[in-house]
Parts: C-alpha cells; sequence; structure tokens
C-alpha cells in the first residue's frame, strides 16, 4: 500500500543556531501550517509515514542498518550467532530497529518505550516486529512489569537513535544494562558531543563513566554519519558494541547523577 507523501518544509533562517532538539519542520495539512519539533514524537508518530519520510528519506538517517551491521560483525568476530540473541531495544519508538534485527536473524527481540503513540505506531506499521512490547518508565517499573520482562532472560541491550536530550534519563538506561545477563551484549549510539568532555548532563557522565569502568568490555566504538541536519550538514554519533560483566555499580549511578566523574 502506498504511503501518503506529506508537504514537509524546513525554516530557511539561521537553523544552525538552534539544537538538535530545538530544530523544528513544518507540515502542510488541509491548508494550514502545523509547526513540529523533531522531537515531538508522539505528534509526529499519529501521522502514518510521518517519521520516515522525515527522518530517513529527506535527512538521510541510517542508523539502524549502521548499528546492527556493526553488531553483526562484532557478533561473528566472537563467535557467537546471532540467533542466541535475545535483545531489550529500550526506546524502541515505532519498531526502526527491531524490523533491522529481524533481519539480522535475532531470535528474541522485546520492545520498550515509555511513550503509548510509539507502541500505537509501531502496532500499525510493524506488527511484527517485537515478540512483546512494552509501554513503561524504567526510572520506575511497577514489580509485575519488571519480573514479565525479565521473563524473557535478555542477553543484549540495543538503544538505537534513542539516547540524549532528555528522551531517556541516565536512571532509565542504567536499569535497562541492569537487566542484561552478564556477559550479554550492549549496542548503542550516542551523538559525538555527548562523549565530550565539557557535557556534563546526568546520561553523558553516566556513559563515559560506563565506557571507563570494569562494568562493560568495549569492542567496536566506531564515529560515524547518523544523519543530515535541515540545512545539510552531516550529524555525527558514535556507534557502542560492548560486553556487560556486572551491573552498573550504584556509586557510579549516584555520580553521574550529581557530579561530573571526567574532569
Amino acid at each position: 500500500m502506498k504511503r501518503q507523501q506529506y508537504d514537509i518544509r524546513f525554516p530557511v533562517t539561521e537553523p544552525h543556531q538552534l539544537g538538535q532538539d530545538e530544530a523544528f519542520f513544518s507540515l502542510i495539512e488541509n491548508g494550514r501550517e502545523v509547526k513540529l519539533r523533531f522531537h515531538e514524537y508522539g505528534d509526529i508518530y499519529k501521522r502514518p509515514g510521518l517519521y520516515e519520510q522525515l527522518f530517513y528519506q529527506r535527512l538521510k538517517c541510517g542508523s539502524p542498518k549502521k548499528v546492527a551491521d556493526i553488531l553483526a560483525t562484532v557478533l561473528k568476530e566472537n563467535v557467537v550467532e546471532m540467533t542466541e540473541l535475545r535483545v531489550l531495544d529500550l526506546g524502541a519508538g515505532n519498531g526502526m530497529f527491531g524490523e533491522q534485527l529481524h533481519t539480522e536473524g535475532i531470535a528474541r527481540v522485546i520492545g520498550v518505550d515509555i511513550s503509548q503513540e510509539a507502541y500505537l505506531a509501531c502496532e500499525r506499521d510493524r506488527p511484527g516486529a517485537y515478540d512483546a512490547y512494552y509501554v513503561c518508565d524504567f526510572c520506575d517499573l511497577d514489580p509485575a512489569t519488571k519480573k514479565d520482562i525479565e521473563s524473557w532472560q535478555t542477553n543484549c541491550l540495543s538503544c538505537v537513535a534513542a539516547l540524549g536530550f532528555g528522551d531517556i534519563p541516565a536512571k532509565a538506561f542504567a536499569s535497562a544494562f541492569d537487566m542484561i545477563a552478564p556477559k550479554g551484549w550492549v549496542a548503542f549510539n550516542i551523538k559525538e558531543s555527548f562523549l565530550n568532555e565539557r557535557d556534563t548532563s546526568p546520561l553523558s557522565r553516566l556513559v563515559k563513566a560506563l565506557m571507563l569502568s570494569d562494568a562493560l568490555e568495549i569492542h567496536h566504538l566506531e564515529r560515524y554519519r547518523h544523519r543530515i541536519s535541515i540545512d545539510g550538514r552531516p550529524l555525527f554519533y558514535f556507534a557502542l558494541i560492548g560486553r556487560k560483566r556486572f551491573d552498573i555499580p550504584n556509586t557510579v549511578i549516584t555520580s553521574a547523577e550529581h557530579t561530573s566523574l571526567l574532569r
């Protein structure tokens, strides 16, 4: 079935002055202009195909395939079959990465997202992307949901195009990391600026501390073009594939939330 093509328009005045989470675009719907920020995912997901047209067609996002390809390469180097993975996909959104994982032959993919709109969009557009999909807050998981997710015995955490800008708090990422079995795999991407020393946001501090700790054994770290900006400039991210050794110590999480770990 042919998807609707939206009339998407980008601002023409000084877009470089806007932060990535402040960037916006306009839709012309029924003769009127609707302005949306790129991170207003709920409103974007309500419009079938808009997310794909905006980020993947217009802005050339290639992260789902890039991260999945790197993960597949690292697993092959470590003589691990893709079919052995049971993935917890944090910030699953409308299923772009979950769908990619299935094409790679992953055995089980469990989606989690805080947004009900994301879940509905996934059910509408990619109903077979996940074996289960939970709408929940990983900063405050109720015991029943936590037990249910743990029953999948996931051994890989993925988080693609979802970290940073406050979308997933440090505590939520840490909680998901701790759900993964020891010696399990971790695959995520993050904007390059979040790994700068001067970035003191809780998530940045946690990720940098994790990279320096013994809790995560890094197997691959690569800078690549995530997508282009609305004025055509490349936006670079880092893709990281690692292996979990043990849960993140509470002292690391507390420090990430309150103090700068890298000076």
